[in-house]
């Protein structure tokens, strides 16, 4: 009797190739928030690779938000650089105002900025808990609402979109999933879940879309903790069915569709890019 042929390993890289359909966004401008590193750094290029003029934002790093310009650059669209703190109202209303005269108008709002500031619970400062939620939270309500008034203005242009405009909020895996030591962070988010379904709900007879994308453990600056040593790689892993820890490429890519007219049917849905982390892995052999 012969063996049973067992299915063959592959080991694949970690990091994903990213989106490439240059004609896919042709003509439509967008803006990200927070994206000068990190995850709005790979969406906004993603964003240009698709044929998108793109404003990257940015709060400190400008020679961040300047080398992301450059790149973007390359894909022979318009781009620039804009600071702006998107948890002050005047800012976000003169960033996405200098948009439109510079560019337009503005067709997607990728709103993902935002910030952690841990601590346990007892001990978690007033000013802590105020900054997460004034950046995460009130800075996605702000820079939503000022594309949504561009968006009523201009309507929808066929020849650009199926849509009158896109709004993508940038939660987090911690909307559902609670977090011991990150009550601020894991506030704001689920309060973005039910931001961006009220506007959904609000919007969509205007042909505004409305979505979210909910990233897992992603290999980002702002959690390198969790990944960077072999020790904290093995743990974390233990969290991600998939077998391996996310990268920025993944959530760009999730945004270049998700922003574009494949996804003109999607509606108020939070798209989660996890590896299967909200699958709640450590119940898989009964609990």
């Amino acid at each position: 009797m012969s063996e049973r042929r067992r299915s063959p390993v592959h080991t694949v890289p970690d990091r994903p190739p990213p989106v490439y359909a240059p004609e896919l966004l042709k003509g439509q401008k967008a803006l990200v928030t927070g994206g000068n590193s990190g995850i709005g750094k790979a969406t906004a290029i993603a964003l240009g690779r698709s044929g998108a003029d793109v404003v990257v934002n940015y709060v400190s790093d400008r020679p961040g938000a300047e080398a992301v310009v450059k790149e973007i650059e390359g894909f022979g669209v318009r781009t620039y650089a804009h600071q702006a703190d998107v948890s002050q109202e005047d800012q976000v209303i003169d960033m996405v105002s200098a948009m439109i005269d510079r560019l337009g108008t503005i067709d997607i709002m990728v709103a993902n900025a935002g910030l952690q500031r841990d601590a346990p619970t007892v001990e978690m400062t007033l000013k802590d808990w105020n900054k997460v939620i004034e950046v995460n939270l009130t800075g996605q309500f702000l820079c939503a609402r000022e594309a949504i008034k561009e968006f009523q203005r201009r309507g929808v242009v066929p020849e650009v979109s199926r849509a009158a405009g896109k709004v993508i909020c940038m939660s987090s895996v911690h909307q559902m999933i609670p977090w011991a030591g990150h009550v601020n962070y894991a506030a704001s988010k689920g309060g973005v879940a039910m931001l961006m379904e009220t506007l959904a709900q609000e919007f969509a007879p205007q042909r505004i879309r409305v979505n979210a994308i909910a990233p897992g453990a992603i290999r980002t600056p702002i959690n390198r903790p969790a990944w960077e040593t072999p020790e904290a790689r093995e743990k974390l892993l233990e969290l991600i069915p998939y077998g391996r820890i996310g990268d920025p490429q993944d959530i760009a890519n999730a945004a270049v569709v998700l922003a574009s007219d494949l996804c003109d049917y999607v509606v108020g849905t939070t798209f989660y890019v996890d590896g299967g982390m909200t699958l709640f892995p450590g119940f898989a052999t009964g609990g």
